[in-house]
C-alpha cells in the first residue's frame, strides 16, 4: 500500500518542480524581453561594435592570405586604408553634399509654388499652404491675422520678458544641439573602440565569452560562437562585394550620362547600400537631385539608372550573394527587416540581416540531431 502512495508523492513532487522551473523560465524570459525593449539602443550599439570587429578581423584575415605579416600589423594596414578612404570621401564629397542639399531645398520650394498655382487655377483653396500666416476666425466668419500686443520699451526695443523668452529658446535649442552632437560622437567612438579592441585580440574575447558558459555546455557554446563568427564574416564579405558593385555601376553609369562628381556619387551609393532598402532610396534621391543641374534629360536618365541599380541590388545581388552567405530566403530576409524596422527604427532596419544570421545559426544548431555529433570534432 505504501508503494502507490510514494509514487503519487513523487509525481506531485515532479509536477511541482516542473511548474516551478517553468514559472522561473517564463519570468526570466519576460525580464529579458523587457530589458531588450528598454535598452534596445544600447544593445544595438554594442552589437554594431562587435560587427565592426568581425569586419576588421575578416579583412585582416583576407589580407593575411596575400601578405604574410603579423596580425597586429595587418590590422594597422587595414585601419589606415579605411581611414584614408573615409577622409577622402569626406574631403571630396563635402561640397557636393552641401550643393545637393541646396538643390533639394530649392526644388521642394519650386514644386510647392507650382502645386499651389495649379490648385488656385482650379478654384481650390490653398490657404493651408501658407504655414507662416497665423490666422483666426472672426465673428463674421472670415479670417483675420492675429495682431500681437506689443509691450516693448520706448523706441521699439523689446521688453525684458520678450528678451528672456527668446534667450531661453536659444539656450534650449543650443543645448539640444550640443547634447545630440555629444551623443552621436560618443556612440561613434564606442563602436570604434569595441571594433578595434575585438579585432586586435579576437582570441582573448572569444575565450572570455566561452568562459561565461557552463563547463558542461562549453563545447556546444564553442561550436555556436565559431559558426556565428564564420557566418558573419561571410555575410560581411558578401556585403562588401554588393557595395562595390553598386559603387562601380553607379559611377560608370553617371559618367556615361555626363553627371558631374559621378565618382563621389558612386561612393555614396555604395556606402548607403549597407542599409537595405532605405539606403538605396536615399542614394537614388541624392543622385537624381545632383543630376538636376545638368537638365531634365540627365535627371530622368539618372532616375532610370537608379531604378536599374536598385533592381540589380534587390533582385540579383542580394538574393544570390547574400543568400549564399546566409542561406536565408529573400522574402524571409525582407520580412524580418521590415519587422525590426517598424519595432526598433533605423537600428533594426540596418542590423536586421546580421541579427537574422545570428538567430539562424542558433536555430539550426539546436534543431540538428546532435546525439551522434562529437562536439570536439565539430570544433
Amino acid at each position: 500500500m505504501s508503494a502507490p502512495a510514494d509514487e503519487r508523492l513523487q509525481d506531485r513532487s515532479d509536477l511541482a518542480w516542473a511548474i516551478a522551473v517553468g514559472g522561473i523560465a517564463v519570468v526570466l524570459f519576460t525580464a529579458f524581453i523587457a530589458f531588450a525593449w528598454y535598452y534596445a539602443a544600447a544593445i544595438f550599439l554594442l552589437f554594431t561594435g562587435m560587427l565592426l570587429g568581425v569586419a576588421l578581423n575578416a579583412l585582416t584575415d583576407r589580407l593575411g592570405r596575400v601578405v604574410p605579416l603579423p596580425h597586429a600589423l595587418r590590422l594597422i594596414i587595414v585601419c589606415v586604408l579605411l581611414a584614408a578612404l573615409l577622409a577622402g570621401i569626406v574631403f571630396l564629397g563635402g561640397a557636393t553634399i552641401a550643393d545637393q542639399a541646396k538643390v533639394l531645398s530649392d526644388t521642394i520650394k519650386e514644386q510647392l509654388v507650382h502645386v499651389k498655382a495649379f490648385l488656385e487655377r482650379n478654384g481650390i483653396d490653398t490657404s493651408y499652404f501658407d504655414f507662416t500666416n497665423n490666422a483666426t476666425n472672426n465673428p463674421a466668419g472670415g479670417t483675420a491675422p492675429i495682431t500681437p500686443q506689443s509691450h516693448g520699451l520706448p523706441g521699439g526695443l523689446p521688453s525684458p520678458s520678450a528678451l528672456a523668452s527668446s534667450g531661453g529658446a536659444i539656450v534650449s535649442q543650443t543645448l539640444k544641439l550640443l547634447l545630440g552632437t555629444v551623443n552621436a560622437v560618443g556612440n561613434f567612438f564606442i563602436v570604434l573602440f569595441l571594433g578595434l579592441a575585438s579585432a586586435a585580440q579576437p582570441s582573448i574575447y572569444r575565450s572570455g565569452l566561452l568562459f561565461l558558459a557552463p563547463v558542461k555546455y562549453r563545447d556546444q557554446a564553442t561550436v555556436i560562437v565559431d559558426r556565428i563568427s564564420d557566418t558573419l564574416e561571410r555575410w560581411l564579405i558578401a556585403q562588401i562585394i554588393t557595395m562595390f558593385a553598386v559603387f562601380l555601376v553607379t559611377w560608370i553609369g553617371l559618367a556615361i550620362i555626363g553627371i558631374q562628381s559621378s565618382f563621389i556619387l558612386g561612393i555614396q551609393a555604395g556606402l548607403l547600400a549597407f542599409i537595405p532598402t532605405v539606403g538605396a532610396i536615399i542614394a537614388g534621391v541624392v543622385v537624381v537631385l545632383a543630376s538636376l543641374a545638368s537638365g531634365w534629360v540627365a535627371a530622368v536618365s539618372a532616375a532610370v539608372l537608379f531604378l536599374g541599380v536598385h533592381a540589380m541590388e534587390s533582385y540579383v545581388l542580394t538574393p544570390l550573394i547574400q543568400r549564399q552567405a546566409l542561406d536565408i530566403p529573400p522574402a524571409t530576409l525582407f520580412a524580418f527587416q521590415i519587422l525590426l524596422g517598424i519595432v526598433f527604427g533605423i537600428w533594426g532596419l540596418t542590423l536586421a540581416l546580421p541579427l537574422m544570421a545570428v538567430a539562424k545559426v542558433m536555430i539550426d544548431y539546436f534543431k540538428t540531431d546532435r546525439s551522434t555529433e562529437d562536439p570536439a570534432a565539430a570544433i
